[in-house]
């Protein structure tokens, strides 16, 4: 199983990190260890500024290479939310360096995920609303239809490179609004007003 993010999807997020707006998917991998289901998070030692990131998940439900865009929605049944923790401090000083981030990004258990909902549930896949809210106020609003490349566009580019397994997860990137978490906050996920994640920071 695979985690596979794109980042830099929403152009207000890019923005708010002074980040160019990608022409391509912008993409990295997180391991296996990242991910966290239904366990508290606690903040880790190398990092004092860990940012939440929410974010659309697909799991891909079936094998697939070199997907043709206008198939690629045969490759997954399933959208749910998830988390991608990101260690700000240590991001910037890999980014001054011209260093690889991936120990700011794949960090063990920096990728919770929540439930998944079928795709046959929702209106318009390509207009999913979902929310985070950060002790109970929003903090971050998203809508798929604001994706600067659609679910569609994400797994043709990504099967370009890597063999999409049945199984592998695909955060899609998140939008504007992320900020730094401390120990008690709670983060909640909501897709189109029901709750599909729930952490704790410890």
């Amino acid at each position: 199983m695979k985690i596979i993010c794109i980042g830099r999807n929403y152009a207000q997020h890019a923005a708010e990190l002074k980040n160019e707006v990608p022409s391509e998917p912008v993409v990295f991998l997180k391991p296996d260890t990242a991910l966290l289901k239904d366990r508290d998070f606690y903040i880790p030692t190398f990092s004092k500024d860990i940012h939440h990131e929410l974010e659309l998940v697909i799991r891909i439900s079936k094998n697939g290479k070199f997907i043709e865009e206008k198939f690629a929605s045969k490759y997954y049944q399933e959208i749910g939310l998830g988390i991608d923790f990101t260690a700000r401090d240590v991001q910037e000083e890999c980014k001054k360096k011209g260093l690889p981030w991936e120990k700011a990004k794949a960090f063990d258990n920096s990728a919770p995920l929540g439930s998944f909902i079928p795709v046959d549930e929702l209106k318009d896949r390509n207009n999913i609303r979902f929310t985070l809210l950060k002790n109970g106020q929003v903090q971050q609003e998203g809508d798929s239809s604001l994706m600067l490349f659609p679910f569609e566009k994400i797994i043709s580019y990504v099967s370009r490179y890597f063999t999409l397994k049945t199984g592998d997860l695909i955060f899609t990137g998140t939008p504007a609004g992320v900020s730094a978490v401390n120990q008690g906050d709670v983060l909640e996920g909501l897709l189109e007003g029901k709750k599909l994640l729930e952490i704790k920071i410890r």
